[in-house]
């Protein structure tokens, strides 16, 4: 292993910051040449007590241990100046000194949107996630969220069951999945994207993790989709924090009557954009990235998107025409149960098919 994979990981230990690092460097010159200064020069240069010591008398057990982890293919470091660090991060507050990836890096350079909400959404809001997610991983965007369970899981899945490409930061150390449940999921997420981590091995789920990590999930996105959130929801702070990196920040609005819909609510108050379909997003975004695929919407009439061509959709279509009709009359006429009806329809919309009426009704779109 290359003798800077240990100076960065000694420095990543010591918990540097990246305006320590630049000033380091202007002194001694390279990574290599910091670590191997003893600790009173360093403390002339202005570095912390505690960060001399990290630097001076590194924890070698676990240093080991992460170039240990270094030798699988599929793990990665990513450092603050490498070629495959995310440029995006140079105009963020707190750019992370230094990355662990579980899977492919080039994911990290792909046009990302973030996909966030709540722990206990309703059914409809996890499906909404998924759908969304699904589409416009389908459309060229990686999709981004946290790995929690809820909203995060669905985004996460809906990414995948596109084929495309999903990014989970971690709240922990590379090596950890939290919460355990969603063990699974994030072996699928290294295999077709990637689990990212700032954090040493080893670390656990600490409480400030958590909304430092956010910055992470919201600085690599172009943009940051709250899906369901309760006032106080932690989804608001990521909200503002895309806002502060200048980032656009959507909003899917809900029922007065769901608690869980007052927090996307009061973003639209606040200015977040508010979003009915994931065409919506896109002609946000499309002109930040100009090579995406058109969506489904703009093609030619007589093509269909993929994400919507089996056998139950044109059965579906069937029983709509360009007069209102309502999800239970539906159900009656079609067979298909609610659950499917209003993740179809939402498809449908999605892709522009279909518009969504008052009291619940449908029809064929245009």
């Amino acid at each position: 292993m290359q003798q800077d994979s240990r100076s960065w990981l000694i420095l990543a230990h010591a918990y540097l910051r990246v305006p320590d690092l630049q000033g380091l460097l202007d002194l001694f010159g390279s990574v290599d040449a910091i670590v191997e200064q003893p600790r009173s020069r360093l403390a002339e240069a202005g570095l912390a007590d505690d960060k001399c010591v990290a630097i001076t008398s590194p924890d070698a057990s676990a240093i080991d241990t992460a170039l240990a982890w270094l030798d699988h293919e599929q793990h990665h470091l990513v450092a603050w100046g490498d070629d495959g660090y995310p440029a995006i991060y140079a105009d963020i507050p707190g750019p992370p000194l230094l990355l662990y990836v579980n899977g492919d890096v080039d994911a990290l350079h792909l046009p990302a949107l973030a996909i966030i909400g709540s722990r206990n959404p309703t059914q409809g809001g996890r499906r909404n996630a998924h759908d969304f997610a699904r589409h416009l991983a389908g459309q060229g965007f990686a999709i981004v969220s946290g790995l929690a369970q809820g909203i995060d899981a669905a985004a996460h899945q809906g990414a995948l069951d596109a084929g495309g490409r999903t990014i989970a930061f971690l709240g922990t150390g590379i090596d950890r999945v939290y919460p355990a449940s969603n063990r699974h999921l994030a072996h699928a997420i290294a295999e077709r994207g990637a689990l990212v981590s700032e954090y040493p091995l080893g670390a656990p789920p600490e409480r400030r993790h958590f909304p430092e990590r956010n910055r992470l999930i919201s600085g690599l996105s172009l943009g940051t989709l709250v899906v369901e959130a309760a006032r106080r929801s932690g989804s608001l702070i990521t909200a503002r924090l895309a806002a502060e990196q200048g980032r656009e920040v959507f909003a899917l609005p809900g029922s007065i009557h769901n608690p869980l819909a007052r927090g996307c609510h009061k973003l639209i108050r606040q200015g977040a954009k508010l979003v009915e379909t994931a065409d919506d997003i896109l002609a946000e975004l499309r002109p930040l990235v100009g090579h995406l695929r058109e969506t489904s919407v703009e093609t030619s009439a007589n093509e269909r998107p993929s994400a919507a061509v089996d056998e139950d959709y044109d059965e579906l279509r069937k029983f709509l025409s360009h007069d209102p009709v309502s999800i239970d009359e539906l159900e009656k006429q079609s067979g298909l149960t609610i659950d499917q009806l209003s993740s179809m329809l939402l498809i449908l919309e999605l892709h522009g098919e279909v518009e969504s009426l008052s009291g619940g009704r449908y029809a064929l779109a245009g």
